[in-house]
């Protein structure tokens, strides 16, 4: 990634600017929540959208940040597959 300025007053304002957008999303409700690691060089986002909403708000980061996107779904949904996919390997067994 591109090297953040190693001068105090360039650091704070491109942080500025990324805080800026930060803030902006979290209004807009696009990320719900966004935090900092304790090596304070890294840290999470939580949001939601569609691939395309979040390939565009993880691009206005670029080149200073990267980004490692996890796709999730909810627990009750993860129990809801699960018993689909067993109930579906029982039937394939029984064949």
């Amino acid at each position: 990634m591109a090297p953040f300025p190693m001068d105090p007053e360039g650091s704070l304002a491109l942080n500025e600017k990324m805080w800026a957008a930060l803030d902006d999303l979290m209004k807009k409700g696009i990320l719900s929540d966004f935090g900092f690691f304790l090596d304070g060089t890294s840290g999470y986002a939580i949001g939601e959208g569609t691939g395309e909403v979040v390939f565009k708000n993880v691009s206005m980061f670029l080149p200073f940040m990267k980004s490692e996107v996890h796709e999730i779904i909810s627990y009750e949904k993860g129990k809801e597959l699960g018993r689909e996919v067993a109930k579906a390997l029982i039937e394939a067994a029984k064949q």
